[in-house]
């Protein structure tokens, strides 16, 4: 099965449409996409880039509605504004590397995602992180704290770095060997691009 590194930030507001469907995807198209979760803010701030300006305030209105209407062209639903900037980002997408080499990983993450675009609950912190982690069966304060230890702080880094060195500037995206797939609505461009190039 031919693989896509899929490069995402929980705190990434389009992303959400990306995690929402990219299982559906996997299935239909017979590929693979490896979860990396990276700090898409911390690439965003060494370019200066404001994702949601307050000044523009019609460009703020319009990402919002444009997020309703793609999930809706998908088959689901956001309800949007939703909580925006993230309080506790980083932890949000160390808990993800943490799942993600357990077997809870991607369930954690896109139940994450239902959560806060569809409840407005924000990722990693009550009720929604007590939610999450009653329906996974798991014990927040441990989770919690194995999120936080060097060793997943220095995966979560390395990830950051070696997106930083591909090139990547945003969540979420497709990275095949040095093509880089920037935004939900490339996804598909990607798998086309796979197959076509690689063998």
């Amino acid at each position: 099965m031919k693989n896509i590194d899929f490069y995402f930030s929980i705190g990434s507001t389009y992303t959400f449409l990306s995690v929402t469907r990219i299982l559906d995807v996997e299935k239909k198209h017979q590929v693979k996409f490896n979860w990396k979760p990276f700090s898409v803010r911390a690439i965003m701030k060494e370019m200066n880039n404001i994702p949601f300006p307050k000044d523009k305030i019609n460009k703020v209105n319009y990402m919002w509605r444009d997020i309703e209407r793609r999930a809706e062209g998908y088959g689901f639903f956001a309800k949007t504004p939703v909580p925006y900037p993230l309080s506790e980002f980083d932890l949000a997408n160390q808990l993800a590397i943490l799942g993600l080499e357990k077997d809870w990983g991607i369930d954690y993450i896109r139940l994450t995602y239902k959560k806060w675009f569809q409840e407005g609950k924000e990722p990693a912190i009550d009720p929604g992180i007590s939610e999450i982690c009653n329906e996974l069966n798991l014990n927040k304060d441990e989770i919690i704290s194995q999120a936080k230890t060097k060793d997943i702080e220095e995966k979560y880094h390395s990830n950051t770095n070696f997106a930083r060195d591909k090139k990547i500037f945003g969540s979420p995206s497709f990275i095949i060997d040095n093509e880089i797939f920037w935004g939900d609505d490339r996804m598909e461009d990607a798998i086309k691009w796979l197959k076509k190039n690689v063998s």
